[in-house]
C-alpha cells in the first residue's frame, strides 16, 4: 500500500498494477486513488473499464495500442477478470511490452502467485494483497473516523463492536455510519448504541451457535441454525462456517497447549487478536479428539450432500443434533 501511495505522490506510475485480497474496502479506496491521480474526473475517452470474466484479450491489448486523446496516458482498469487464476497467454506476454501510454489496473480477489500473469505483473509493475487487518491497525482507523465526528469509545466497547462486525472493513465502515447517525448529539459511544445498531454478522452468529453445541442446549442452536437460514444462508456456507469454527478452536486449543501466545495464535488462526480470548474457552468444552471428530464429521456431511445421499438442509441439522446432545 505505502508503495502505491509513493507513486501517487511522485506521479512515477508504473505500467501495470495488481489489487488483490479478502480486503475490498482497502482495494476500492486505492483503485479509487489511481484512477483519480492517472486520469481527469469524468474522462471517459481515456478510462475503459472491464468487469467479469467474459474479456477478450485481442480487444483489450489494440485498446492498449490506441493513442490517448488529449491526455498523458489510457487507463484500463479490469475487476474480477479471473485471468490470474486461469492462463492468458496474451496477456502475459503483453505485459512485458506495455507503451508508456497506458496503464493497467488489475483488481482481483484471488490470484495464482504461479502463473505466468501474475509472474509478468509483478516484474512489470507492482502486485499488492490487501488482507485483513489487524486488530491495531482496525482500531487506529476506527479511532480516526471517530475523531473526524467528535466521537469517543472505551476499550471494552470497542471490542463489542468489533466483535458484532468482524474484521471486514466494509461492513465496518457501514456499521460505523450506522452508530454515528444513531448517536447524533452525543459524545460517547456506549455498549447500549453498538446492541442496539450494530448487525451481528454471520460469523458472530456461527460462533453463538457453537456455544450452544459446547453447552448441549440444543433447542438454541438448531434456532440460531433456522435464523441463519431465515437470513437466506446457504446450508452448505453455513456447514463450511461451522467446520471452519471447529477448525480454529482445534488450532487455538493445540497452540495454547504448546505455550503459544494470543498474537501468534490469532496469527495462524486467521482471526482477530481480541477474539483469541472467546475462542479458547470456546475450545474449552471440547476435547482435541472430539474437535477433530467433528471437522470428520462436516466433510463426510458434505460429501453426503454433494452424492446426493443427505438434503442439504437435513445434513446440517443433524450435525448439531448430534454434538449438542
Amino acid at each position: 500500500m505505502k508503495s502505491i501511495q509513493e507513486d501517487i505522490e511522485t506521479g512515477n506510475f508504473r505500467p501495470v498494477y495488481l489489487l488483490y485480497g479478502e480486503e475490498a474496502y482497502l482495494k476500492r479506496q486505492y483503485k479509487q486513488k489511481l484512477r483519480m491521480a492517472m486520469a481527469q474526473e469524468g474522462d471517459t475517452m481515456n478510462v475503459t473499464v472491464f468487469q467479469g470474466r467474459n474479456i477478450n484479450p485481442g480487444e483489450i491489448i489494440d485498446l492498449a495500442e490506441t493513442l490517448p486523446f488529449f491526455a498523458d496516458r489510457r487507463l484500463i482498469l479490469m475487476e474480477d477478470s479471473g485471468v490470474f487464476k486461469k492462463s492468458c497467454e496474451e496477456l502475459a506476454d503483453y505485459m512485458k511490452q506495455i507503451p508508456k501510454t497506458v496503464c493497467f489496473v488489475f483488481v482481483e480477489e484471488e490470484v495464482d502467485k504461479r502463473g505466468r500473469m501474475y509472474k509478468a505483473v509483478n516484474k512489470a509493475g507492482r502486485a499488492v494483497e490487501f488482507a485483513r487487518q489487524p486488530e491495531q491497525v482496525l482500531t487506529r482507523w476506527i479511532l480516526s473516523r471517530m475523531k473526524r465526528e467528535q466521537k469517543k469509545i472505551t476499550q471494552a466497547d470497542m471490542h463489542l463492536f468489533l466483535e458484532k462486525t468482524g474484521d471486514d472493513m466494509e461492513n465496518i465502515d457501514r456499521e460505523l455510519e450506522k452508530l454515528f447517525c444513531y448517536t447524533l448529539g452525543r459524545e460517547v459511544i456506549t455498549a447500549e448504541d453498538v446492541a442496539a445498531v450494530c448487525v451481528v454478522q454471520t460469523t458472530g452468529k456461527i460462533f453463538e451457535m457453537v456455544n450452544k453445541i459446547a453447552e448441549k442446549q440444543q433447542k438454541l442452536a438448531l434456532e440460531l441454525y433456522y435464523d441463519l437460514l431465515a437470513m437466506k444462508e446457504p446450508p452448505m456456507r453455513i456447514l463450511f462456517l461451522i467446520a471452519r469454527q471447529f477448525k480454529i478452536l482445534r488450532l487455538a486449543k493445540e497452540l495454547r497447549m504448546q505455550g503459544y501466545d494470543n498474537k501468534f495464535i490469532a496469527s495462524k488462526a486467521g482471526i482477530p487478536e481480541f477474539a483469541v480470548r472467546k475462542n479458547l474457552v470456546q475450545s474449552e468444552a471440547f476435547s482435541l479428539e472430539q474437535l477433530r471428530e467433528a471437522l470428520e464429521d462436516c466433510v463426510q456431511t458434505e460429501e453426503d450432500v454433494k452424492t446426493g445421499n443427505l438434503n442439504d438442509r437435513m445434513g446440517v441439522e443433524l450435525l448439531i443434533v448430534k454434538y449438542s446432545g
